[in-house]
């Protein structure tokens, strides 16, 4: 709703948290019986992960530390961020077995070799590093992919859409109610919403 400016900090969510509580005098609460409930999310939008360097090629941008590269090419990808404390290698994953390892090392042969018997037989890992020596089809086990081509053929350009399909948020904890809930009606079929960052199909 707001684009520009510091008018999100300072008119927009006050009056929405004002609605929301059941506090707002004018507007909604004003013109109808409105008592408050529901809620709002807040987003900020990150700043471009590509930019062109001086030579016109795109490189990764600078602001970005290597925290808030991967986060962002798990998302891009299609992984859920999620850090692993045991496995270097393991920044996300998409399903119990399929896993995400972003980097800006260059990768030599005997890494991914490593790499690849950590990983093992029964688990795929997606790696996406700055640069490899060795055949992307070497390792059975890993799909190899160079940052920012990559990122590049996730991105779509010219849209004036700007919907976004925001996944795996993390939901209020529900509060412990004594009597028992109601069943929920049912509810057909919602047809998902088009990733904005997926390759078109």
């Amino acid at each position: 709703m707001i684009e520009l400016g510091p008018h999100c900090d300072t008119y927009v969510a006050p009056r929405l948290r004002k609605v929301v509580d059941g506090h707002d005098e004018g507007g909604v609460t004003k013109q109808t019986d409105w008592k408050g409930g529901g809620g709002f999310r807040y987003y900020k939008l990150a700043p471009s992960l590509l930019e062109k360097d001086k030579w016109g090629n795109w490189v990764i941008q600078s602001g970005y530390n290597p925290a808030m590269l991967t986060e962002a090419v798990c998302k891009l990808m299609g992984f859920t961020f999620a850090p692993s404390e045991q496995s270097y290698w393991m920044h996300g994953y998409s399903s119990e077995r399929d896993f995400i390892y972003v980097t800006t090392q260059s990768l030599t042969r005997d890494q991914l070799r490593a790499i690849s018997e950590e990983v093992g037989d029964d688990r795929s890992l997606l790696v996406c590093c700055k640069a490899f020596n060795a055949k992307p089809d070497a390792f059975l086990n890993l799909t190899i992919k160079k940052i920012p081509l990559a990122v590049l053929r996730k991105c779509e350009w010219g849209r004036d859409d700007y919907s976004l399909t925001v996944q795996n948020l993390p939901q209020a904890k529900a509060e412990l109610i004594d009597a028992q809930p109601a069943p929920s009606p049912k509810r057909r079929a919602v047809k998902p919403q088009a990733d904005l960052f997926a390759e078109k199909e």
